[in-house]
């Protein structure tokens, strides 16, 4: 089979590549170059022209072709874009989401199959199984087995014609074993680190790489007091309890202020520069027309809790389409509100227009922008933008 993997400088997708060839098939190597600014780079340079010597080297010393293509046109329209006006809104969004749903798995496909390629394969710590159910092929998207490296949730998104032609050749080992494996065959990328940051973009300073497009406004910092009466309302019906909490200036006092609340997140803690308190403030509500942030002190603070979440219709995105619930019905599912917390038990409710997921624990630091993905046992069937 000839399948083109995508050589991104790591070691993940390195022993990916090496294993496909193990197993016979016909690998060839593909670098994207998807972003060349450097403004908010943490350390000013092209991180994309050291990944790319690194595939080179790999691409060599495994002895397979190295193709090269520049995608930068469209990361920015539909990956950077999509962030600017998702933080312009006073919401967090998750760029590593969309660029496997628009980039990896769309636009990268597509200049695979220019190249003959049956299928393509990445470095993700995840699993992918065809299965035939009721006489119907499903592509089932599994955990990777190393449960601190599982990526799954970054492929949250995709559809079951992108799994149809994805390779995981990864995912079913550890992240120690395939650094062995690496250092083994004396790969160049065997003790290279992982990448952090934004997918492709690399480590950034936020605010500075955001005022490209969103310019720094002064504004208050008010802090909402634990006991305050909006954490004591009762709800009744689980949409409204779905609902973020609504502060207002009255609510609290100001104690300090800021550059711009769309430079925050909710949760976040540094960058508010405000002293005198026996516990770090964190960031609980973000109001981008007024440009207010509202702040709660402690890790224990109500404000950081929430009980439930809502996804819109729209937002809803079903990796298994067998699993699309009809208005009312409900299943017990594991959830994940962000890629490195761990899964926790709830109910996906599916209402007249949108859908509930209602946790049995407050989950902390519920961020809308940001994706939920809701698993089946270690199988992730669903996913969406976290609305409210």
């Amino acid at each position: 089979m000839k399948i083109v993997v995508g050589l991104s400088g790591g070691v993940d997708s390195s022993v990916a590549a090496w294993l496909l060839k193990q197993q016979g098939h016909e690998v060839i190597g593909m670098f994207m170059i998807n972003w060349h600014d450097t403004t908010g780079t943490l350390y000013g340079d092209c991180p994309w022209k050291d990944d790319l010597v690194f595939a080179q080297l790999v691409a060599r010393k495994l002895d397979i072709p190295l193709h090269t293509v520049d995608l930068s046109k469209q990361y920015r329209q539909r990956v950077v874009d999509y962030m600017f006006e998702e933080y312009q809104k006073g919401r967090t969004p998750n760029p590593d989401v969309l660029c496997n749903r628009e980039i990896k798995f769309d636009l990268f496909i597509q200049e695979a199959k220019k190249l003959g390629a049956e299928k393509v394969a990445t470095g993700h710590y995840a699993q992918c199984y065809e299965e035939e159910i009721d006489g119907k092929i499903y592509y089932r998207l599994l955990q990777g087995i190393d449960n601190n490296k599982d990526q799954s949730y970054f492929l949250c998104q995709l559809s079951q014609s992108q799994l149809a032609l994805a390779l995981f050749p990864v995912g079913n080992l550890t992240k120690p074993e395939v650094r062995r494996i690496a250092d083994s065959l004396n790969l160049p990328t065997a003790q290279r680190k992982d990448s952090q940051g934004i997918c492709f973009v690399g480590k950034v300073d936020l605010p500075t790489f955001l005022q490209q497009k969103i310019a720094a406004k002064r504004g208050p910092i008010i802090e909402i007091p634990s006991n305050s009466p909006v954490f004591q309302k009762d709800v009744a019906l689980i949409s409204e309890l779905a609902q973020p909490y609504m502060y207002r200036p009255i609510m609290g006092k100001i104690v300090g202020y800021h550059n711009g609340a769309h430079f925050f997140t909710i949760g976040q803690r540094k960058g508010l520069h405000v002293g005198g308190k026996k516990e770090p403030l964190f960031v609980i509500g973000i109001d981008v027309d007024s440009n207010i942030l509202y702040v709660g002190e402690g890790e224990n603070h109500p404000g950081l809790y929430r009980k439930a979440l809502y996804v819109s219709e729209k937002d809803i995105h079903w990796v298994r389409p067998d699993y699309e619930l009809e208005p009312m019905d409900s299943q017990r599912c594991r959830i994940r509100v962000r890629s490195r917390r761990t899964l926790h038990d709830a109910s996906v409710i599916k209402m007249e227009e949108g859908l509930v997921v209602l946790f049995d624990q407050p989950q902390r630091g519920i961020t809308p922008g940001q994706f939920v993905a809701w698993y089946d046992g270690d199988e992730l069937v669903g996913s969406g933008i976290i609305n409210g």
